[in-house]
């Protein structure tokens, strides 16, 4: 069984959010062993200059090596990153368990994403969509589309 591990930058502090985010790992049990694992998003003042960002992504970048398993298949998500459908990300996560890449790693960076060495650490740059969603709502997308990947594979009908 697959093990994958979603690394947030940043604390969820919605409820809903927090509810949904519980439901697909509720489901996803089925199918992976899922971790999710918040680290502190550094905080900044309300007008950051660019290097005052660049600092910022820096430290989180130490954060997230720190956390990330020897071996590990390295999903960044960010806006520059690849579209891709459903389906396609089945075939992606599919292909990595043929491979024998046992852990997945999906990371999601804070209000101002992620710094480029994590971005170049990544076997996948994945971009949810062109429009811009808050970070936490992106953590349940990305729930969503790693829940419905698994049903796309198990030839399950949730997927539409």
């Amino acid at each position: 069984m697959q093990r994958v591990s979603l690394l947030c930058v940043g604390k969820l502090k919605e409820r809903f959010f927090a509810q949904a985010v519980d439901e697909y790992a509720k489901r996803l049990q089925r199918f992976c062993r899922l971790e999710i694992c918040e680290l502190p998003e550094t905080r900044l003042p309300d007008h950051p200059s660019p290097a005052q960002i660049d600092a910022a992504l820096g430290r989180e970048a130490e954060l997230i090596r720190s956390k990330l398993p020897p071996a590990a298949c390295v999903v960044a998500l960010c806006v520059e990153g690849q579209l891709c459908s459903s389906e396609a990300l089945a075939q992606k996560i599919a292909g990595w368990a043929t491979a024998g890449d046992s852990q997945l790693v999906f990371v999601i960076g804070g209000s101002f994403g992620l710094h480029s060495d994590i971005k170049a650490l990544a076997r996948l740059r994945l971009s949810i969509s062109p429009m811009t969603f808050p970070h936490h709502l992106a953590r349940v997308m990305v729930l969503e589309q790693i829940y419905r990947a698994y049903q796309i594979n198990a030839g399950s009908p949730y997927h539409k």
